[in-house]
C-alpha cells in the first residue's frame, strides 16, 4: 500500500490490514513491523482483519551504534532491490498511484528474472 507522506504509519496500517488483503494472503500468520506501527490503532486493525499477529521489532535500549534487528533485513533487502530501478532510486513521484505502479513493475521485473533462471 502506498499512501501520502502525511499519513502516519500507525494510521496507514488500517489501510493495509484489511479483510480483503487477509483473504489474498491467508498463509501469513505474523506481521513484523517497526516501532512506527506500535499502538492501539495498528493492533486493532490487525485484530479486525483476522488471525494476524502484529509483532513490533524494537531497537534495544542498551544498543550503541549500529545493531542488526531481527527481521528488519528482509524489509531493507527488498527496498534495496526496488531502488535498483532508476525511477525508484529517488522519491520524485507526485502521485502515490504512480509510485505504486513503479513498485509493481520493479517487483514483476525481479520475479520474472528469477523465473527465467530456473
Amino acid at each position: 500500500m502506498v499512501h501520502a507522506a502525511s499519513v502516519q504509519d500507525r494510521d496507514g496500517a488500517a489501510l493495509v490490514l484489511t479483510k480483503g488483503v487477509r483473504r489474498r494472503f491467508a498463509f501469513i500468520t505474523t506481521i513484523f513491523a517497526d516501532a512506527g506501527y506500535q499502538g492501539p490503532r495498528a493492533a486493532e486493525a490487525a485484530r479486525r482483519s483476522g488471525r494476524w499477529r502484529l509483532e513490533i521489532v524494537k531497537r534495544s535500549d542498551t544498543a550503541n551504534g549500529f545493531v542488526i534487528q531481527a527481521k528488519r533485513w528482509i524489509v531493507e533487502r527488498t527496498l534495496a532491490w526496488i531502488s535498483r530501478n532508476r525511477r525508484l532510486a529517488r522519491d520524485f513521484e507526485n502521485l502515490a498511484r504512480t509510485a505504486r505502479a513503479l513498485i509493481y513493475i520493479a517487483m514483476i521485473k525481479l520475479m520474472l528474472r528469477r523465473l527465467a533462471r530456473s
